[in-house]
């Protein structure tokens, strides 16, 4: 994955030194990308529908951090993303996009969400019906990059044996599993009214 979104930003912090802690020294690990995107591709249908976070790496852009729920509505070519959640200050919030094919055929799908930049994800490993882990890493010049862990299960509540698989796939890469954050999920969330912020999208 490559990318120069935030170049400018990255190269700012990194000549003041105040390098924030989603971005390390090094380039982006080594994916199978084409491997991943022909397994993929034709079960992208399968993808579609509702997702729960269920753990996410240290991420400023994702502005939904508790009772995080995601729906992915596939139209034969691309997702519309429908995502609602609660803020840190536990404000409702949603989050409207586009989960697309890269545009120039690069072999794994770009995120691009409203009042945010687009960026390259990858499905690490799925079994579409219980969890999805999701990665997304761009380099950057001067030696740097950064990148982004997900954890997805279709239901509030995922079995400990889904997020052992996610961080399986991340070790595998090289990315230290340990960066996941458990997001908070189960009877304290309202979906039911975080679901209504979405009518306006219907």
């Amino acid at each position: 994955m490559f990318s120069k979104v935030l170049l400018l930003v990255v190269t700012v912090v990194v000549v003041a030194d105040e390098v924030p802690d989603f971005v390390t020294q090094g380039k982006c690990p080594a994916v199978d990308e084409q491997k991943l995107w022909e397994q993929q591709l034709p079960r992208h249908a399968d993808f579609g529908g509702v997702w729960y976070q269920q753990a996410i790496s240290t991420n400023p852009y994702q502005l939904l951090k508790k009772c995080v729920r995601i729906q992915y509505d596939y139209n034969g070519k691309d997702f519309n993303v429908r995502g609602v959640g609660l803020t840190s200050e536990g404000t409702e919030l949603k989050r409207i996009g586009k989960l697309s094919p890269m545009p120039l055929g690069d072999p794994h799908l770009m995120i691009n969400l409203e009042n945010s930049f687009p960026a390259p994800l990858v499905i690490l490993d799925t079994d579409y019906n219980n969890y999805a882990c999701m990665y997304s890493c761009m380099d950057y010049n001067y030696g740097y990059h950064s990148d982004f862990a997900f954890f997805f299960a279709r239901s509030p509540d995922a079995h400990d044996k889904y997020i052992n698989k996610c961080k399986t796939a991340l070790d595998n890469i090289g990315v230290d599993s340990s960066r996941l954050i458990r997001t908070e999920q189960g009877r304290d969330c309202n979906y039911d009214q975080l679901k209504k912020l979405l009518r306006d999208e219907l």
